[in-house]
């Protein structure tokens, strides 16, 4: 029984993402004429990547990890390093030349951002072999130092990285469909990934880390595994906000950025991967419909002291503690969306009604 929901809720998905790449594609070609817009919602999806990614390693596997920015900073960087014309890297490295070898290498997008991917997942296993051993707030504290150290390092590597100046001329995508295509290969791999054995045995961990070794899981192993995983499709993110922006530089990365994608997934709900795609559109368009509280108000001649830059992000927040009161454990907890979860809340809508009306009565 428990089978055939599941798979049920694969065909659901599999419509829904079929349905929204058409939406994409029709938006994309017919009504999305301005730049902005098409930016908002392609900084939607990338977002949208790196959330549930992170929420692989920490909702569904329940470790503290907080180097997302780092392993975005890893793809970021070879698909600017590996794809910038070559051409144009004497303007760009002008304060010192690159690195004899990597100027000479030009490669497609789509190899350099897997090898984006691959190299922040190579990273991960790495630093996760000693890192992983320790357990909440002790790894949060580490995972963030590394993010940083990956940041530090690019700062300073300056003839691979060019350092503090960045590296621009970054050929950009001109399509949505490359963001969104992405997005819908990524989300769908990990909802396969956490319905497999293996997500059971993330799950089983997240639970009870004790009990999941008592079973016969290997910890160490699976928990690896995730957080590989969860650092390649961060830097497949990562390489695709390279593109988008068309330069890229250290600043992007603070760690400040993971919090971002933190937000998100508590938002969403821990475990959720529906309510983490839907809170990172609510994080992302929301920033930037309450934009214009950044910009100087004058009303009646008087200028209004509060309308100033950073004023966003104070309402932001309390529009966000606002929602945490209403939704605690996120927006969906660690449920999916699926017909069964839209028919309960239709149900239970219904059952609420014919209660008031029997009061009344």
């Amino acid at each position: 029984m428990i089978k055939n929901n599941e798979n049920h809720n694969y065909k659901i998905y599999l419509v829904a993402f079929a349905i929204f790449a058409f939406l994409i594609t029709l938006l994309d070609l017919k009504y999305i004429g301005d730049d902005y817009v098409r930016r908002v919602l392609n900084l939607a999806a990338i977002y949208t990547i790196v959330s549930v990614s992170m929420n692989l390693v920490n909702g569904f596997t329940g470790l503290f990890s907080l180097g997302q920015a780092g392993f975005m900073a890893i793809g970021a960087y070879t698909v600017a390093i590996l794809t910038v014309p070559i051409d144009k890297r004497a303007a760009i490295f002008y304060v010192i030349p690159q690195n004899t070898f990597l100027a000479g290498i030009e490669l497609p997008f789509v190899v350099a951002l897997l090898l984006g991917g691959l190299l922040a997942a190579l990273v991960a296993i790495l630093i996760g072999i000693p890192v992983l051993r320790l357990k909440s707030d002790y790894l949060a504290i580490a995972t963030l130092g590394f993010s940083e150290i990956i940041r530090i390092v690019f700062t300073n590597a300056k003839t691979i990285t060019n350092g503090a100046l960045g590296i621009k001329s970054i050929p950009k995508m001109p399509t949505m469909w490359v963001f969104f295509g992405i997005m819908i290969l990524s989300v769908t791999f990990i909802i396969l990934l956490i319905n497999s054995s293996y997500g059971r045995a993330f799950k089983a961990i997240r639970e009870d880390d004790i009990a999941a070794e008592a079973m016969g899981i290997n910890l160490f192993k699976h928990k690896v595994m995730s957080f590989a995983i969860g650092a390649f499709f961060a830097g497949i993110g990562g390489g695709l906000l390279a593109t988008l922006l068309g330069t890229v530089d250290p600043k992007q990365f603070y760690f400040v950025a993971t919090y971002n994608f933190l937000l998100i997934i508590v938002l969403g709900g821990m475990g959720s991967i529906s309510g983490t795609v839907i809170a990172s559109f609510i994080v992302t368009i929301g920033l930037e419909v309450l934009r214009f509280f950044d910009d100087p108000l004058t009303l009646f001649g008087y200028n209004i002291p509060i309308f100033r830059a950073g004023f966003r992000m104070v309402i932001f927040s309390a529009l966000l503690m606002v929602l945490v009161l209403f939704f605690r454990n996120g927006i969906m907890g660690q449920k999916e969306l699926s017909w069964g979860f839209i028919k309960n809340i239709f149900s239970k809508k219904n059952l609420h009604k014919k209660a008031k009306k029997g009061g009344t009565a």
